[in-house]
């Protein structure tokens, strides 16, 4: 049966400064037109949440790719995850540094080899012997990034206070085969020690997708979606029949009140219904189905547009 495609994609669950509303608002809504372009032509779920990733990644307001935020030497470790929820095969990639696109790399990971995770050197000698150019490292690095980072080393700064602007970017999709797939992607923490991998490049935490059920992609303190495998467990809550919405806030809210910890997600199920939930103040997200375009950041805030009349303004 042809399914009607949807893609959803979020820019971060935290504190989107007033400043950066803007950029993340237009990121978000690029990122789910350039995917639900792809689903439309009826190209793949996994193609159209590996270009809206790429998308984020390459937009300098998210901390993914480009903009990424600093480990504590100053440097940008990035991690990243994709998943096909036909077959359950996954791809993920972490501390990967140098290079524009680690959700391309974490498709080739699938895709080209027999693992699902590689890391820091061995991900990076992979990148090379599948062709992907090296940038140097300082390309990733923008003002605001080096700016934190700084402001992170001096005595008196408390970390944790900067790390509510998280911005994990990630997408879900369904396309009109009925296929779902997942992608999510990361700079992690603000001063993280080096070597730090947080949930987005382990399987059922930072993303999952499972035909039997959806797919789903999230963002937050990484610590805390690890504890409760909180992709898993929202899919595990469509299994036992709630609606993405209220599996999303079960999940949620479980992780609040179980580990203390605050993060967003998005999901969409194996009949297209899908959620955009978060326990944090905001949470930038966009998602297009039936031709229209909805997006928001603050609870409860929700616009509408054509596709059309969306096009039109890019």
């Amino acid at each position: 049966g042809r399914m009607k495609p949807v893609i959803v994609v979020h820019g971060g669950a935290g504190r989107i400064f007033k400043e950066r509303e803007e950029g993340s608002h237009a990121g978000v809504v690029r990122a789910a037109l350039r995917g639900y372009g792809i689903l439309k032509q009826g190209g793949s779920a996994l193609d159209a949440v590996e270009e809206a990733v790429r998308s984020m990644e390459d937009d300098p307001h998210f901390n993914a790719g480009c903009g990424s935020v600093l480990n504590e030497k100053g440097e940008v470790e990035m991690d990243a995850i994709i998943m096909d929820g036909k077959t359950l095969d996954s791809g993920a990639v972490s501390a990967v540094k140098c290079i524009a696109n680690p959700i391309k790399l974490a498709r080739l990971v699938m895709e080209k080899t027999k693992h699902m995770l590689l890391t820091d050197c061995g991900a990076h000698l992979f990148a090379q012997a599948m062709g992907i150019p090296e940038i140097p490292g300082e390309k990733l690095i923008t003002e605001r990034s080096r700016e934190r980072w700084k402001k992170n080393l001096e005595p008196d700064s408390n970390p944790e206070e900067f790390q509510k602007d998280l911005g994990t970017v990630g997408a879900v999709a369904i396309d009109s085969e009925g296929n779902v797939a997942c992608a999510t992607s990361t700079g992690g923490l603000s001063n993280k020690l080096i070597g730090r991998v947080g949930d987005t490049a382990c399987i059922g935490s930072g993303g999952y997708a499972d035909n039997c059920s959806g797919a789903t992609s999230t963002t937050g303190h990484g610590e805390s979606i690890m504890k409760v495998v909180l992709a898993r467990l929202i899919l595990y809550h469509i299994e036992q029949g709630m609606s993405p919405e209220m599996a999303a806030d079960v999940a949620l809210d479980y992780m609040k009140t179980r580990v203390g910890g605050l993060g967003g997600v998005i999901v969409v199920n194996n009949s297209g219904e899908w959620a955009a939930r978060f326990s944090t103040k905001q949470m930038s997200w966009a998602t297009v189905k039936d031709e229209q375009l909805h997006y928001g950041i603050y609870a409860g805030e929700r616009h509408t547009k054509s596709v059309d009349e969306a096009l039109a303004s890019e």
